[in-house]
């Protein structure tokens, strides 16, 4: 069956009003022709979605081709997936899905082998699945959970508290949470969490105001918010975001003070053990500089151990004795691999450190002494990812989970106080596909060169042949925030190969953290386009060495990797057959108006200054559309897709730029290819997607694919 041509068969693009506002940034004028859009709640708004939604839902759902991906996604989604095994309390802990579960249950268990019993099964809480547990703490003796539920998709959650031997819960209801953990009180008798302060209009997801005066507070079991206690706030600083930790001791309340999404202070206050917490609390600091990362490790007395790239751009384990915390006195426990990237410490059976290395965009596990930094056990590890770990440090025993392309995951087992054992798998998650052996498959991590000669690595999985020939490809980026692409297992990516016989290519480009922070900042503020050049020369690459042709590569990337993706279509439409930007940045200008946006600012830079402006508009997604006059310049067949609920980057982002695009292109006659946008409702940025939504989604992202590029279905049975 052959793919089915998008050529001349464009939908007619809904008429958006353009508005007349002209903003001066530094003496330069901006027209902002969609900035109605900016409105949510306006009835205005609301119909362009719907006009869109009009056009784009029957292009993609009205043919057989759709039918078919959604029950073979189905069928390839309905496996048993489990996570990983945590220990709390008398307890043991894990979350599972049976296959096609809107939502994974937490389930409890009183031994590795003994019979599970559900303990919270989040489909219970929505009919459509939209209900989902985003967070979850235990108290230091097991008895309790706060949890943390999102609806709808939004990062604003609900904290409620469950009794583990009763499964049911308190009465309190704790609001206006987000961008919070919780850190219980080692008397077990509460916790502390950050609030927002009451707002005006909707505070659902669907809304656009700026978060702003997150304040900590402490919560005690049985009595409702209004009498929790206020222990800090920083009224001169409303950008700032709290991050309270206990330490393992208990007699620090360690604060990790965040304004952006990189670099934080450092702050603590003196727990008394012996006294109930119901006034503010003296808040002292130790790192007054946003000038590095630091991450709470454990404690030993008046020593804390943080992991820091503080002076060392590949991390370091160092700690700070919190009687003397003056620069000069602090000491590293484990120095700096010049290759390898610390990506995260953890401390388990007293006196042991398991640290996780990235090399060469591959898991390294490893064992330390605490005292001494001395390594004392490498954990054997296939090319992948620890996607998921569990110790404490007052237990012997661990649990991690890897995964790679082409595995869901392995679950090991290991217990220090028997350290002759070696570890052991307890569970592997077998997935469903006919005929499908891993044997099959070939992985490969090659190096490219950017457009400045950085070697960029890049990891390309296919089936095996004899011969490359050019085959169908998808190319995913993501490129800032420090994160990091690592080997991992994807239903649609699998699909992709399967059904078009095709290719997937991980390219690490910079402004990820693959690499330290040097990899990071070679990808972000003035260094932006490096991400976009990197991605660009990823899909030279892949044409030149006869991976793909034009005609059949697609790119995708969500949130950071929307923009890329919008970036690059502006740039260098010529290299892409198809491209899908999910929950895009794609206004550069005014980013940091809404939500968490303010955040971004040390990837992106402020638009309020000038330097930083000025290297905005560049590259902006919506300030750099262009009307096609040759074929060179069509856009490749482009999808933009976003939600309602999305409170992390607000669906208008992706409104002003679909409805620019249409508007370039409508009236040229080179663009043939369709400039298509989908809103989706009761959805949110990704986090606690149900399986039915995520499934759609990637329904609809694979018939795009199947109708615009010059691919075959080779494997799509009914």
């Amino acid at each position: 069956m052959s793919g089915i041509s998008t050529k001349d068969s464009n939908p007619t693009y809904p008429e958006a009003r353009i508005d007349t506002i002209v903003e001066n940034y530094h003496g330069t004028e901006i027209k902002d022709a969609y900035r109605w859009l900016e409105n949510p709640d306006a009835d205005e708004t609301q119909q362009f979605v719907d006009s869109q939604n009009s056009i784009t839902r029957p292009y993609l759902e009205n043919c057989e081709e759709w039918k078919k991906i959604n029950e073979k996604l189905k069928n390839l989604w309905n496996y048993r997936k489990f996570g990983c095994y945590k220990r709390y309390g008398k307890y043991y802990y894990y979350f599972s899905n049976t296959g096609l579960q809107n939502q994974s249950v937490l389930y409890q268990l009183k031994s590795l082998d003994s019979e599970s019993k559900i303990f919270l099964d989040p489909n219970t809480l929505s009919d459509d699945g939209t209900v989902a547990l985003t967070t979850k703490s235990f108290s230091e003796n097991g008895c309790y959970m706060a949890y943390g539920l999102s609806e709808n998709g939004s990062d604003w959650n609900k904290i409620r508290i469950r009794s583990v031997e009763t499964g049911k819960d308190y009465a309190e209801v704790l609001e206006r949470i987000k961008f919070s953990n919780v850190s219980w009180t080692k008397d077990n008798k509460g916790f502390f969490y950050a609030q927002y302060p009451h707002q005006e209009g909707n505070i659902d997801g669907s809304e656009t105001k700026q978060n702003e005066n997150q304040k900590l507070y402490y919560h005690r079991i049985g009595e409702c918010q209004d009498k929790d206690t206020l222990v800090a706030e920083f009224p001169e600083e409303p950008a700032w975001r709290i991050s309270p930790e206990v330490s393992d001791c208990g007699k620090y309340l360690i604060l990790l003070i965040h304004v952006t999404v990189r670099d934080n202070l450092i702050y603590y206050a003196d727990l008394d053990l012996d006294k109930d917490i119901t006034t503010k609390l003296e808040i002292k600091p130790i790192v007054r500089e946003f000038d590095a990362d630091y991450h709470y490790v454990t404690n030993v007395g008046s020593k804390v151990y943080f992991c820091t790239n503080k002076n060392a751009p590949n991390y370091r384990l160092i700690s700070i004795d919190f009687d003397a915390p003056a620069e000069n006195n602090w000491s590293t426990v484990i120095t700096e691999n010049e290759r390898d990237v610390m990506d995260w410490v953890k401390c388990v059976h007293d006196d042991k450190l398991m640290v996780c290395y990235i090399r060469d965009v591959k898991s390294i596990l490893q064992a330390y002494e605490l005292k001494t930094g001395k390594l004392i056990r490498q954990f054997d590890l296939d090319i992948g990812t620890i996607v998921e770990f569990s110790g404490k440090k007052k237990l012997s025993e661990i649990f991690y989970q890897f995964s790679s392309f082409l595995s869901p995951g392995l679950i090991y087992h290991y217990d220090f106080q028997k350290p002759d054992n070696p570890p052991s798998v307890i569970l592997e998650i077998e997935f469903k596909l006919d005929g499908f052996r891993r044997a099959d498959y070939a992985i490969e991590q090659i190096f490219y060169k950017s457009k400045d000669s950085t070697e960029i690595p890049m990891f390309i999985i296919s089936k095996k042949r004899e011969n490359r020939e050019p085959r169908p490809c998808l190319l995913y980026g993501y490129g800032g925030f420090n994160y990091s692409i690592m080997p991992s297992f994807g239903i649609t990516g699998l699909m992709f190969i399967d059904t078009f016989d095709g290719v997937l290519a991980y390219p690490n480009i910079r402004g990820g953290g693959e690499y330290g922070i040097k990899w990071h900042n070679g990808g972000r503020l003035l260094n932006k386009q490096n991400v976009f050049d990197d991605f660009q020369s990823a899909a030279a690459y892949l044409i030149d060495k006869n991976y793909t042709t034009k005609d059949r590569l697609a790119i995708q990337g969500g949130s950071n990797g929307g923009l890329l993706v919008g970036a690059c279509i502006n740039q260098r439409p010529d290299l892409f057959g198809a491209a899908v930007a999910q929950v895009g940045v794609m206004d550069m200008l005014r980013f940091c108006n809404f939500t968490i946006g303010h955040a971004w600012v040390s990837d992106y830079g402020n638009p309020s200054e000038k330097k930083h402006f000025e290297n905005l508009l560049k590259y902006s997604p919506l300030h750099n559309i262009h009307i096609p006059e040759n074929d060179k310049t069509e856009y490749p067949s482009t999808l933009i897709l976003t939600a309602d609920h999305d409170d992390r980057v607000s669906p208008l982002h992706s409104l002003k730029f679909a409805a620019a695009l249409q508007e370039a292109v409508r009236n040229s006659r080179f663009q043939r290819n369709p400039i298509l946008l989908r809103v989706y409702t009761n959805a949110g940025h990704g986090a606690g997607k149900p399986t039915s939504m995520r499934i759609q989604e990637a329904t609809d992202i694979l018939t795009f694919f199947l109708k615009s590029l010059n691919i075959d279905a080779v494997n799509l049975k009914k």
